[in-house]
């Protein structure tokens, strides 16, 4: 295969992963389920960032309606004196009623394949056998690959609203997610 065809291969592969990703954002269960995982994402001090805010929200709502019973929150610190994301994540849902007893936090994962690995470890001590994956909309396609390639019994529901808004800003979360998920798929191969 020449250059040239490897590279018209890469451009045809990345815009059919693009249509996949775009077709799937708003893919979502309403089905019932014994935990919702929370993707971690940054935070600003101990406040979470409005994306995961976004995240976490989309769960309470999923908690109160009856849709999920348990919530487990995901996501390590990114750096020293800055509180883990999970940790973040369940302060706000504990001022937002949410009771103690129904969540659930991993502290240590950085990447999203780890936030599932994590939180399925937490799920099979805790005898949860179904699960609900809260993200963003562009995040859902790999995440739900990431949950079915380790057996998870597992539905998306991606966030109603987002904080990329514009096209400036959604723009570069799906090229990048074009490129985590070429990657993951590839490496996936090996």
């Amino acid at each position: 295969m020449g250059l040239a065809s490897l590279l018209l291969f890469i451009l045809i592969w990345a815009v059919v992963t693009a249509a996949s990703i775009l077709s799937y954002m708003h893919e979502s269960s309403p089905r019932t389920s014994d935990a919702a995982i929370v993707l971690g994402a940054a935070v600003q001090g101990d406040i979470p960032s409005p994306v995961f805010r976004e995240r976490i929200e989309q769960a309470i709502r999923l908690y109160r309606a009856g849709t999920v019973r348990n919530l487990i929150f995901t996501g390590g610190s990114s750096q020293e004196g800055i509180p883990a994301e999970a940790l973040v994540g369940r302060q706000y849902a504990l001022t937002q009623g949410v009771k103690p007893e129904h969540i659930q936090v991993e502290d240590k994962s950085v990447i999203t394949q780890e936030n599932l690995i994590y939180a399925l470890e937490i799920g099979k001590r805790e005898g949860y056998r179904t699960y609900t994956i809260v993200s963003d909309p562009l995040h859902m396609k790999r995440s739900m690959k990431m949950a079915a390639e380790l057996g998870m019994d597992a539905v998306p529901s991606p966030t109603q609203t987002t904080a990329y808004h514009s096209w400036s800003t959604q723009i570069p979360f799906l090229v990048r997610e074009i490129m985590m998920y070429m990657g993951y798929t590839v490496r996936g191969w090996t």
